[in-house]
């Protein structure tokens, strides 16, 4: 459980770098300080650009258990601003690819300005993907 939790957080900053983010904070890291709970809800990571913010969490599929709790959590992380310039702090969130429908049904559900806040991707591990593509094109039962 750990190990996949650790994994999906790596998947996280990895799609916080490919948006040119930088990371401040981070869960399970070695050099980067843990970020703190914010509003009582747990995040995973806390990123900069420039003066941009940015809030990174990952959802299991034991979190979709309770869409209520979901539906809060997004709501209120998505909604935070910056205490200076007030300007909006984007939340990214990680979700399976068994879950990624769900996920996308429940962000359908909140209003506009939430969601235009709320970037959604899939966590997908790499070495997993090469894996299958290769099996595929090695399958020859004949020659």
């Amino acid at each position: 459980m750990e190990t996949e939790r650790r994994r999906d957080v790596d998947l996280l900053i990895e799609e916080f770098w490919k948006k040119g983010y930088l990371t401040v904070f981070r869960k399970y890291g070695t050099y980067l300080p843990e970020p703190s709970s914010i509003g009582g809800f747990d995040v995973d990571a806390i990123a900069k650009q420039r003066d941009n913010y940015a809030i990174g969490i990952t959802l299991t599929d034991q979190d979709f258990k309770d869409s209520t709790f979901i539906k809060n959590k997004l709501i209120y992380l998505a909604q935070r601003q910056t205490k200076g310039s007030n300007k909006k702090v984007i939340l990214f969130v990680g979700v399976s690819t068994l879950n990624y429908k769900y996920a996308k049904a429940l962000l359908d559900e909140l209003d506009m300005d939430t969601r235009k806040n709320i970037k959604l991707f899939q966590i997908i591990d790499k070495q997993n993907l090469n894996l299958r593509n290769e099996l595929k094109t090695n399958k020859v039962l004949f020659s």
